[in-house]
């Protein structure tokens, strides 16, 4: 038997909470070893693209799942007033492969990427950061937020988007949302200069963070670059700085560090280390202030899981969705 949630109803029981506790279950699952995570598939169409994600996840307190998560990205879609990202969810028992849940992914894709995000500021961010910058102003960015007030003190955000008027739709919706005094920037520069996190949620095939804009100190979520080829920051900030990935296969296929691999410019020794191995305890996270530190998210199934499961288990709680036997 399958409970079958549609995304309102994912909705009703999902929050940043839940997705940030998710977060550190799934990555210290990754740093202790108890994660079965093939590389994400890609299917590239004229529009866009597909990808298949799937793995499976033994969690602390016993659970053991897998499962599999189909989720689209077309970057024309919001000209046609649909959303850009859509995903599934399915969630199976791992010794008999019964199905537990099918539910809408698109909701749970956004809320785990902002709190991949924020466990990312959690350990390599500065204790006593208080501005928050964003290039882009998207869906993504508004998780990211969400999730880095919860870690960190901030008292003022920064947002750039390259559609004046979505900067200043985003900026009014963080003050009305969240009341932190938010402000729209001319440039991108004024996004990242002198602040202290800086969050790119962009779909850029080139750097929109320079090097010169970075100060000592800064820690940067790099959340767009999610495909062969994408790039949003100039080389010479991963030169500099501490590089930090969510997982090797993926990130150098398709994340931050993949073109400046292709190219050279960035060597497989010049990364530091996985988040996992950080929130494990294997390795430290920000060892100094004056560091530049580096995210590079691409999204791992085991966040999906991790977090599905813990909506799928509320939802039964509350008595949400319908039960569906699809071998009948």
């Amino acid at each position: 038997m399958s409970l079958v949630l549609t995304g309102s109803e994912v909705m009703q029981v999902l929050d940043m909470d839940l997705a940030l506790a998710a977060a550190q279950e799934a990555f210290q699952a990754y740093g202790e070893g108890r994660v079965n995570m093939p590389p994400k598939s890609y299917l590239t169409l004229a529009k866009g693209d597909f990808r298949a994600m799937y793995g499976e996840i033994f969690l602390s307190a016993g659970d053991h799942i897998c499962g599999l998560k189909w989720v689209n990205v077309h970057p024309e879609n919001p000209a046609r007033g649909l959303l850009t990202v859509m995903a599934k969810i399915l969630l199976n028992d791992p010794e008999t492969g019964l199905e537990w849940a099918d539910l809408d992914g698109t909701h749970i894709t956004n809320f785990r990427t902002g709190a991949a995000g924020g466990l990312a500021a959690k350990y390599l961010s500065r204790q006593d950061a208080t501005r928050l910058g964003l290039i882009g102003a998207g869906a993504q960015a508004r998780t990211q937020v969400a999730a880095i007030l919860k870690v960190r003190p901030i008292q003022e955000i920064v947002v750039y988007d390259r559609h004046p008027a979505h900067s200043q739709a985003f900026a009014d919706y963080v003050t009305a949302t969240h009341g932190v005094k938010a402000r729209p920037a001319v440039t991108g520069g004024e996004a990242v200069q002198g602040l202290d996190i800086v969050v790119t949620t962009t779909p850029s095939s080139s750097p929109v963070v320079l090097r010169e804009w970075v100060s000592p100190g800064t820690h940067i979520n790099a959340i767009g670059a999610d495909a062969a080829g994408k790039q949003e920051l100039a080389p010479g900030i991963l030169q500099a700085a501490k590089i930090v990935v969510d997982d090797w296969a993926q990130a150098s296929h398709s994340g931050e560090i993949n073109v400046p691999l292709a190219k050279g410019e960035l060597t497989p020794q010049q990364i530091y280390g996985s988040l996992g191995e950080i929130v494990a305890g294997k390795k430290p996270g920000r060892q100094s202030p004056e560091e530049i530190t580096v995210f590079d998210s691409t999204g791992l199934i085991i966040q999906d899981l991790a977090l599905g499961f813990a909506v799928y288990r509320r939802a039964l709680e509350r008595g949400l969705g319908e039960v569906k036997d699809f071998l009948r």
